[in-house]
């Protein structure tokens, strides 16, 4: 089974099974805060290309204007339903609408903003952007805790730029070379191991 097969069987079977779900964050991220129910931004995808990501939207409508693209620790920004959703990662599950339309597959590298995209080295650059990014990947099982991190760093936005996302980057580049359907399936079961702790 190749992997877009994969990732159209997975995708449709789980916004399926979980429209539920979906059905019931989306009614209350509504009564929690004013604004849409969704939080669409343009991403980086396969071979530079951009394409709007979906989420559940976590934070204050006016966010963007209120700080950085990051997000660090505790911010205020976010909201009372967004700390739950962000907590148990149900904020990514709209991705699955990206996969199933072919922007994403449900294991590749995470897509970053054209902002920080631009500050990749162009080896990784390359390797990275080869492939469909993802809703998990090796390096979103790392840095899991990132918002956490930054907020300890005396400047947040360097420590994404020097330190957290090239080690992102090579993790999502090993990944790229060595994937395999095996992998996917590896690395999925581990994400869902580690929502349920």
């Amino acid at each position: 089974m190749g992997k877009r097969l994969f990732d159209l069987i997975c995708a449709g079977l789980g916004l399926l099974l979980l429209s539920p779900l979906l059905l019931v964050v989306a009614v209350w991220i509504k009564l929690d805060s004013p604004g849409p129910v969704m939080f669409r931004q343009e991403r980086v995808g396969r071979f530079g290309r951009p394409f709007r990501i979906h989420k559940f939207r976590t934070m204050r409508v006016d966010a963007p204007a209120l700080g950085p693209q990051i997000t660090i620790g505790a911010d205020p920004r976010i909201t009372r339903s967004g700390r739950f959703l962000r907590a148990s990662k149900l904020d990514e599950l709209p991705q699955l609408w990206d996969v199933f339309r072919g922007a994403m597959s449900l294991v590749g590298p995470r897509p970053e903003v054209p902002r920080y995209v631009a500050l990749y080295p162009a080896d990784l650059r390359e390797v990275v952007l080869s492939v469909r990014p993802g809703i998990t990947d090796p390096a979103s099982l790392s840095f899991r805790n990132e918002s956490e991190l930054l907020a300890q760093a005396a400047d947040p936005e360097r420590e994404y730029v020097e330190v957290v996302m090239p080690a992102k980057l090579r993790l999502a580049a090993d990944y790229v070379r060595r994937a395999s359907l095996a992998t996917d399936v590896r690395l999925i079961v581990a994400t869902l191991g580690v929502l349920r702790r």
